[in-house]
């Protein structure tokens, strides 16, 4: 049943305050169904906002009256009466997509129980950041660093005046209050006996956006200029500026002073765990801006000053083409050291790294953090997000040109999965990365293979033999008399062009040759990056799973394609020139963005012709029982076979030709194969501590 609305006639004279329409629905209705003018284009909710005077929001300071309805999830809708709206931003509200500040006449738990009761959120348009979810992953990364309060991030649909305007960012207004910077809020008016420690949000402010002396100032020693966001500039009285100046530059001083011994360190005006959080979270998503706009705070009778929140993740995750040219390396060197900045934020950063204190704060932080699987953490949130946004991002960019950049775009592709790729590389090498670059900042030697672990992108299934054949050429790794790697035609049943692939303990794989028994191994001498000492062709050698040059990192890629990338020397494995004569070398060459599309650095990985099967589809004898995998080709369907099933406990993994899982079944079970794909499949499971694995043909 459609939902009418009734607004009473108001007339609006030119020049005159806009004034809200008297109104007769509440300012909040009950949950109603969704009807042919509100309801949901995508599966993200939609927001439905229409201004009073039928006119587009034109203005950042100027508050537009409104009307605002709510699709959720389920498809219930709710009615808010007499918000306003206005634009908000800097240098995203000059581009057309624009991002809004929306005002409720009341607090209002707009996005639930869980998140503040508040009257001012925010619609980021995310325009400049073509995956849309930059600033959602940096409040996931703030979370998984220990940010006390973290900007909200639930995906709407926005229509404006009946216009669809694209996927939106629906998040909190930076302010004091519970669920937000939850921190005391001061007297008002104030009294002679008000305390006036606190609570105080404050940012360092690269855009000027105060009036010194009256809601800001610049610090004595380095001139950083501090503006005061609460109290309000309407409350704050020359007393409490006086307070707060006063105290944040004793902070500066105490930094500044040369001195970090306990009596008199600037340590005693931070609170680390704030401080350790919003730095870790400002690098990993290696924000340029970090340094520029950065917001803290202080609480009522505590001496700390506590970092945070972070905020506008849009242009990082190298997605500032500011950065690019520069002779600098964005996406492995730290922001502190190559940010933007005039405002001399960063000078009090680059002090702190003078302290051991804080040096051994960051990295031991950091490297909890990335034993804790850091690296695919931030990867399935990015999977889990392009997922959700998949729906929505197509409607986007048909409102949107997903081809034309918007800001500044490192680079444009024709696809937003492309964009999303992008973003996963950028994780890949952003996060090991810093690990050595905190490390490097360490006054004493930091032994970094206790902390290196990845998690790998192929999956190995012991004693068996694989191809890996180049996605230009079609031509295949093989070894040459002088233990070369070569790339030649395939030839079926040779054991020079076969590789065992071994998971190690970190994560990375050790390749060994079939024939040789040797590891592939990248032989460059001297000191190497992603980009540099290029061209040295790759060998084989004695294996020694410890030699670093014996370890890849099989980055996954589109379409079942992987990039070989040596631990060692940050190169990727490259068919020279993408030759497809016999005998071409293969190079230890650049890692760079193109791994994703040169076909010269793609690798395709399949079972090879010749299978070392460690237990073919067969009784098998254990310890104190014997049991059998059947397969059913009739039936179609995997059992396994025994006296008791219930004794078999684990677990079967069954793989493809390409080494990727695509069904699991438990032993005591049988598994269903009519929907996998014609063609062979490998069965793996783990049996008191012996890995077995066989084979079947799905016909």
């Amino acid at each position: 049943m459609a939902i009418l609305w009734l607004t009473l006639a108001h007339t609006w004279v030119p020049g005159a305050p806009l004034r809200p329409a008297p109104a007769i629905v509440p300012e909040a209705s009950p949950s109603g169904a969704p009807d042919a003018e509100h309801h949901r284009l995508t599966n993200l909710p939609h927001v439905y906002i229409n201004t009073f005077t039928g006119l587009d929001v034109s203005s950042k300071e100027t508050q537009v009256w409104a009307r605002l309805w709510m699709v959720d999830e389920q498809d219930q809708v709710s009615f808010y009466d007499s918000i306003t709206i206005r634009g908000r931003g800097n240098s995203t509200w000059g581009l057309q997509k624009k991002p809004y500040r929306i005002k409720f006449a009341k607090k209002t738990r707009f996005l639930g129980p869980n998140h503040a009761n508040a009257k001012k959120w925010t619609l980021l348009a995310n325009h400049a950041d073509k995956t849309l979810m930059r600033n959602a992953l940096a409040s996931y990364i703030g979370d998984l660093c220990g940010q006390t309060f973290t900007p909200a991030a639930q995906f709407v649909d926005l229509t404006l005046n009946g216009n669809y305007l694209g996927c939106y960012q629906l998040s909190d207004q930076v302010d004091v209050r519970k669920g937000r910077v939850n921190i005391s809020e001061q007297d008002y008016p104030l009294t002679d006996g008000s305390n006036i420690s606190g609570g105080y949000l404050l940012e360092a402010d690269g855009f000027l956006d105060f009036v010194d002396g009256v809601n800001g100032w610049r610090t004595s020693n380095k001139g950083v200029p501090i503006r005061i966001h609460y109290p309000d500039e309407e409350e704050l009285v020359p007393r409490q500026l006086t307070y707060i100046r006063n105290y944040v530059n004793a902070f500066e001083g105490r930094l500044l002073n040369n001195r970090f011994d306990a009596a008199n360190s600037y340590r005693h005006y931070v609170d680390s765990t704030s401080l350790v959080s919003w730095y870790l979270t400002s690098e990993i998503a290696a924000n340029p801006d970090y340094v520029w706009s950065m917001y803290f705070y202080k609480e009522r009778d505590d001496q700390h000053l506590y970092f945070g929140p972070v905020w506008d993740c849009d242009i990082a995750f190298d997605n500032d083409n500011r950065m690019q040219g520069s002779g600098h390396d964005p996406q492995r060197e730290l922001m502190v050291d190559i940010g933007f900045t005039n405002n001399g934020m960063n000078q009090w950063i680059a002090r702190m790294w003078q302290d051991e204190w804080f040096q051994q704060l960051v990295f031991n932080s950091y490297a909890r953090l990335y034993s804790n699987g850091l690296e695919q953490k931030l990867l399935n949130k990015v999977d889990s997000l392009s997922q959700l946004l998949q729906q929505s991002q197509q409607l986007n960019y048909e409102r949107w040109n997903i081809r034309q950049r918007t800001l500044r775009e490192v680079v444009i592709y024709s696809t937003y999965d492309e964009y999303v790729e992008q973003l996963r590389r950028y994780i890949r090498i952003r996060v090991p990365a810093l690990l050595e670059a905190f490390a490097l900042r360490q006054s004493g030697d930091v032994d970094l293979d206790q902390y290196i672990r990845i998690e790998p992108e192929f999956v190995s299934v012991p004693h068996y033999f694989y191809t890996i054949a180049n996605a230009g050429t079609g031509t295949v790794c093989d070894v040459n008399q002088q233990n070369q790697l070569v790339g030649n035609g395939r030839l079926a049943g040779s054991q020079r062009q076969q590789w065992q692939i071994v998971t190690l303990q970190n994560g990375y794989h050790q390749l060994l040759n079939r024939m040789t028994g040797l590891a592939l191994t990248d032989p460059t001498v001297g000191t190497a990056t992603a980009t540099t000492n290029l061209g040295t062709q790759l060998t084989v050698a004695q294996p020694d799973s410890a030699d670093k040059a014996q370890q890849w990192h099989l980055v996954r890629q589109a379409a079942g394609r992987y990039n070989l990338n040596n631990r060692k020397t940050d190169h990727t494995a490259n068919l020279s020139s993408g030759n497809a004569a016999n005998g071409t070398g293969i190079l230890s060459y650049t890692n760079d963005s193109r791994n994703a599309d040169s076909r010269n650095r793609l690798w395709t990985i399949s079972y090879a012709d010749s299978l070392a099967l460690d237990t073919p589809i067969r009784d098998i004898v254990g310890d104190d029982m014997d049991y059998a995998l059947a397969y059913d080709p009739q039936g179609q369907r995997l059992h396994f076979g025994a006296d008791d099933l219930s004794r078999l406990s684990f677990t079967a993994v069954v793989y493809d030709r390409a080494g990727r899982p695509v069904l699991s079944f438990k032993a005591s079970q049988e598994a269903s194969v009519a929907q996998l794909p014609r063609g062979l499949y490998i069965v793996s499971w783990q049996w008191q501590g012996r890995r077995h694995s066989a084979k079947f043909i799905r016909q």
